[in-house]
Parts: C-alpha cells; sequence; structure tokens
C-alpha cells in the first residue's frame, strides 16, 4: 500500500489540469491511467490539430453549456480561456485565434498542447503511472480513503475522478467513471452521444458523399416544431449528415429520437437571401439565359454534384430550356432551395461522438469546489460530470476548468504524506 496527498484518475485533458493544480503547494499527486499513454483522446481531438479553448466571455460560453451552464460560473472565474492559453504559451505551444474565436496550436498538432501539459505536471513532480485500471473507490465512513488499481491499494485523503465520457472509447473513454460514481452513490443523469453525426432515410446524402457546404443554415424539426437551428458549415456522408453545425444540432436530435419523435432536419442552401429575392435571382438568370438548359442554369446556383440530385427530386427535364420553366417549376426550385430535408433515422455511436452527453448529476457536486456532496474527499472533473457543450473548444474549457478547481480544492488538509 502506498500513500499519497491526492489521487487523480485519467490522464486527460481534465486529469492533468487537476493533477498539476493540485500538486503546485507541495502535495504529493499520482495520476493513474488506464491505458499505456497519456491524453490518448486529446491527441484526436479537432482531428489531430486539438481546438484548445474558445475565445467567447463567461456570459456567452455558459449559453452554449448543457443542461446548466451557469454551474461553471466559480470554476471558469478561477481559470479559463486566458489561462489555459498563457499556461501552454510558458511551455512553447504558439497558437492562432481562427474563425470563430477558436485557438488552435499554430503547429496545429494536439501533440504539442498534451507535451505541455505533461511538461508542465513533471516539473511540479506529479507521479504519473499507465496501465492502472480503478477498479474500486474505498470509502470508509462517507468518506474517501484511496483506490484499487491492478488489485493493489493506493491511499490518499482526496481522490479525483477524472476518466472521461464513453465517446472514442478506444482511447480509454469506455464509462468505467461513471460506474465508480454510481457505486459511491452518485446519479448518472441518462448518458448518450453528443457531437455525433446523424444517419438519414433514402441515399439522397449518399448521393452527394464528400461534399461540404458551407454558409448554410440547418435546422430541426421534431414533430413538425422548429426546436434549433445553427449556421455555418456541414458535410454530407455516406450514411447521413456531420459537419459542425450538424454535430451541435445532434443534441437536440439524440434527445428527439430516443422519445421516438418523428425528426428532420432542413437545410437552406441559400440563407443570405429571403424567398422573395432569391424567386427574383432565378427569374432574373432564367429570363437572361432562356435559351440555355436548365441543368446548365443550375450551375450558377448550386455545387455541380448536386445538380442530378436537385433535377431527380424536382423532376424536371434537365434538358427543358430556362424559358420554358413554369412559375410553379420555379417555385418548386425556390422552395427546394430553402428547404433541402431530410428524414433523420438515427445517430452514429459512441465510437464516432466527440462528447458525451449526462454523467454525474451537478446537483450531487458543489459548484464551488468540484466535491462530491456524498462523498467527503471526492471531487470531479471533465466529461463525466452531466455538462456538454457545442463545438469550438467549449468541451476542452469545461476539463480544464473543472480539472484545475478541483486540484485546487484537494489542496486543503488533512495530509496524508505531508509536503515534498
Amino acid at each position: 500500500m502506498e500513500k499519497f496527498d491526492v489521487i487523480v484518475v485519467g490522464a486527460g485533458p481534465a486529469g492533468l489540469l487537476a493533477a498539476g493544480s493540485a500538486s503546485e503547494t507541495g502535495r504529493r499527486v499520482l495520476v493513474l491511467e488506464k491505458m499505456r499513454q497519456e491524453g490518448r483522446k486529446l491527441l484526436i481531438t479537432g482531428k489531430g490539430r486539438c481546438n484548445i479553448t474558445n475565445d467567447s466571455n463567461v456570459g456567452e460560453f455558459i449559453k452554449h453549456v448543457y443542461p446548466n451552464g451557469r454551474f461553471l460560473r466559480t470554476a471558469f472565474g478561477q481559470f479559463f480561456s486566458k489561462e489555459i492559453l498563457e499556461l501552454l504559451h510558458k511551455y512553447g505551444v504558439e497558437t492562432t485565434r481562427e474563425r470563430g474565436g477558436r485557438y488552435f496550436p499554430s503547429s496545429n498538432s494536439s501533440a504539442d498542447v498534451l507535451s505541455a501539459l505533461l511538461k508542465w505536471v513533471n516539473e511540479l513532480k506529479v507521479e504519473i503511472r499507465c496501465g492502472q485500471r480503478v477498479e474500486k473507490l474505498i470509502i470508509e465512513d462517507q468518506a474517501i480513503k484511496g483506490v484499487q488499481a491492478n488489485g493493489q491499494e493506493f491511499r490518499a485523503g482526496k481522490v479525483i475522478l477524472a476518466t472521461g465520457g464513453k465517446s472514442y472509447p478506444a482511447t480509454g473513454s469506455n464509462g468505467e467513471g461513471y460506474e465508480l460514481a454510481r457505486l459511491a452513490g452518485h446519479s448518472i443523469s441518462h448518458v448518450r452521444p453528443a457531437l455525433v453525426p446523424l444517419e438519414t432515410d433514402g441515399d439522397v446524402a449518399q448521393q452527394l458523399q464528400g461534399l461540404t457546404l458551407k454558409n448554410v443554415r440547418a435546422t430541426v424539426w421534431v414533430n413538425d416544431r422548429k426546436e434549433g437551428e445553427d449556421f455555418g458549415e456541414m458535410i454530407f456522408t455516406h450514411f447521413g449528415l456531420s459537419g459542425p453545425i450538424i454535430l451541435t444540432l445532434s443534441r437536440i436530435v439524440v434527445d428527439a429520437l430516443h422519445q421516438k419523435s418523428k425528426v428532420e432536419i432542413s437545410i437552406d442552401l441559400k440563407s443570405a437571401l429571403d424567398e422573395q429575392k432569391l424567386d427574383t435571382r432565378l427569374l432574373r438568370d432564367l429570363d437572361e439565359s432562356g435559351k440555355k438548359r436548365i441543368s446548365n442554369l443550375f450551375r450558377n446556383w448550386l455545387p455541380s454534384s448536386m445538380i442530378p440530385v436537385f433535377m431527380d427530386t424536382l423532376g424536371i427535364d434537365p434538358e427543358k430550356e430556362g424559358h420554358q420553366v413554369s412559375s410553379r417549376e420555379r417555385r418548386r426550385i425556390r422552395n427546394l432551395m430553402k428547404d433541402f430535408r431530410f428524414k433523420i433515422t438515427g445517430h452514429r455511436s459512441f465510437k464516432e461522438a466527440i462528447i458525451t452527453a449526462g454523467g454525474v448529476s451537478t446537483a450531487e457536486i458543489t459548484s464551488k469546489t468540484m466535491e462530491s456532496k456524498l462523498v467527503l474527499g471526492l471531487f470531479f472533473a471533465g466529461e463525466m460530470i452531466d455538462l456538454d457543450a457545442k463545438t469550438g473548444g467549449y468541451n476542452l474549457q469545461i476539463a480544464y476548468s473543472t480539472g484545475w478547481l478541483a486540484g485546487k480544492s484537494s489542496r486543503a488538509e488533512p495530509l496524508l504524506t505531508g509536503t515534498k
């Protein structure tokens, strides 16, 4: 049996921030990671580029966090985007701000972010042991006393669970942390994939596979009621829809599908034009190029790979000349451009979900410390808490901030080992 002041379970971004924060005043900190390498999931974030954080202010940030962004006010107040960027800069990571206020390492390499965090915790003499699967928490009289990993006991008066959710299970996030929390008496809110691609009915999306659309508006309709919308970029896949705006809207879709609701997504391909302005443009082009085939005219309106799909959906002869298009046909063209609709039949699995929705209930965690309200000395950080956000660096910032606050809060007495 070994003794430490603080034990952190999980060596992802939340766990590393927790470990570094906990050790800054000389605590003896142990990180137990079941994988053979730290930060496996961090390495694949942002398609390997790592969207570090976002420059939104705290108030705006909280609006994009579900189901209770206000829970994070203290955490964000103590460690936010400015602090994580300064920490990374200190250890050699230059950053670049991109569209939407998103920060990436200038090298476009998530490995540089992980390397910087590891340099930081190593300087603080944090001990990291990989290949250590925590099997149970040691709890006596509703107070944490340590953990058991690979059959061995590790004692500590403070334990921080930062095991991640269930998304990308190959990186180690397979939901084991939820079971540890449940056995400690905590409630686990409904766990489901979030920021996940969507599956569609029919073969239209498949015909458009690989096509990326920019500056379009997607709207979610649930039982014929508008439930949400987003503007930006999306992509068609062999199974349906993906891309930033689809992933953001997937939270609404997944919950609606769970309720067996009818779900559709409408794509407005001409969001910069209202119906009247679009109709005026169509009429002008048809008049000015009336002798051209309608299929050629469509090249002025849509990406070339969409034209055959549109012609088929509209049922218009592609050989028809522009001046032969009736007002009724023009209205159908306009309507389809403004409402290119897909029936949603499902969503991809945790293997393809960027993050997890659901988790340990925030009602059972003290927001000012990240400590359990049920077990003294037990803390939570990162994705295993019932908090999730849109794409754009928001979810990683939640991990940093909750990890930092949990680590700082764990510095309180008593110590089992004394200072280093």
